[in-house]
């Protein structure tokens, strides 16, 4: 088994992912994993890594499926006997002029972006190593969705005591809502990415607290983060961060020294604590 420091990143063969990839790379002192759902075009990013004369190995994940997730989590604790950092970069967005009916988006958004990422913290949290650091890419937009929740929703998601089988029921009362066509009524906002996103946000801040009560003395840290609005396929060309720009956020949180006990189970946009 190797003594070897691991990090992986999700959703990492392009965009914001494989600049997390690179910086890494070049700052992380052990084995980088890039992952992607097609092992042709993760190989060819890591080739093209190979040619800046950085070294990342590659391993394949579809976070929508459990037994890739869980195929990666054996390969690690065989390999490494765990892991050092988790960045959960891996998701999905229908662009604004998409005329795939809401109800649609919602399921195929949250089955991704909230539930793909939960099945990931599942299986790999149990793996993090003494002073891992685990970052959940989320977006500023679950703030914004967030404002525009009823008040009783928002109660709800800014709670401290909330728990990950009442956040679960929550996100999947919202996909249940949406096929009913009672989504407005029932306090949700127009937004599936922005529901998705208060999703990674508040389970970040629950995974935090059940660190803190469970393996208080390992000195894990775990964050949600915003890379800010990021020229990528998702965002489009409009958009103000180049993906290194985007990337420096998670970074920052993947590398926090092992003497750091803040930030944990916060949402930090340009590595600075956001309130919730």
């Amino acid at each position: 088994m190797s003594s070897t420091p691991v990090a992986v990143v999700t959703g990492s063969n392009k965009g914001i992912g494989l600049a997390i990839v690179r910086a890494l790379c070049g700052r992380f002192p052990g084995h980088v994993y890039l992952t992607a759902r097609d092992p042709g075009r993760g190989q060819e990013a890591v080739a093209k890594l190979q040619q800046e004369g950085l070294q990342a190995f590659f391993h394949q994940l579809d976070i929508d499926d459990l037994q890739s997730i869980k195929a990666l989590r054996d390969f690690l604790k065989e390999k490494y006997g765990g892991l050092d950092v988790l960045v959960n970069n891996a998701g999905i967005a229908f662009k604004v002029q998409d005329t795939t009916p809401f109800a649609v988006q919602a399921e195929v958004t949250l089955k991704t972006n909230f539930f793909g990422t939960r099945n990931v913290c599942t299986e790999l949290l149990p793996l993090m190593k003494p002073y891992g650091r685990v970052v959940n890419v989320s977006s500023m937009v679950s703030s914004s969705a967030l404002r525009g929740c009823s008040q009783p929703l928002q109660q709800q998601f800014r709670s401290d005591t909330i728990t990950e089988e009442e956040l679960v029921q929550l996100m999947n009362k919202f996909v249940e809502d949406t096929k009913k066509g009672v989504h407005d009524k029932e306090g949700w906002p127009n937004t599936a990415y922005g529901v998705s996103k208060i999703g990674v946000t508040v389970l970040s801040r629950i995974q935090a607290r059940m660190l803190n009560e469970q393996r208080k003395g390992d000195h894990i840290l775990l964050n949600a983060c915003c890379p800010g609005w990021v020229r990528t396929d998702m965002a489009g060309p409009k958009a103000t961060k180049s993906p290194d720009e985007g990337a420096e956020t998670p970074v920052y949180l993947a590398l926090l020294p092992s003497d750091a006990d803040v930030p944990h189970g916060q949402f930090v946009i340009d590595k600075t604590v956001q309130p919730w």
